[in-house]
């Protein structure tokens, strides 16, 4: 399966769910090219992710956060050029 480039961004209502956020991301290590957290002084939190991966992985990821209490997720993908992203 061909990959592609996105990114994704995690909206942390819920801080009681930063433990369980923090072991899926640790789960899908391999297609993380970057990630940034921002806490809010309010005690949301946001983590911004770069992503390298097919379809199925980046879904894997981004599914499981959604599942999540207080957690809400949002992610775009590029269309790859010749496999050159």
């Amino acid at each position: 399966m061909e990959k592609r480039t996105g990114t994704a961004i995690i909206y942390i209502e819920n801080r009681e769910s930063a433990p369980q956020v923090n072991q899926i991301l640790s789960q899908h290590a391999g297609i993380i090219l970057c990630r940034m957290g921002f806490p809010k002084q309010n005690g949301n939190s946001i983590i911004s992710l770069v992503l390298e991966g097919d379809t199925d992985e980046i879904g894997s990821l981004t599914g499981k956060l959604g599942r999540l209490n207080g957690i809400e997720v949002k992610s775009a993908l590029l269309k790859s050029r010749n496999n050159e992203i």
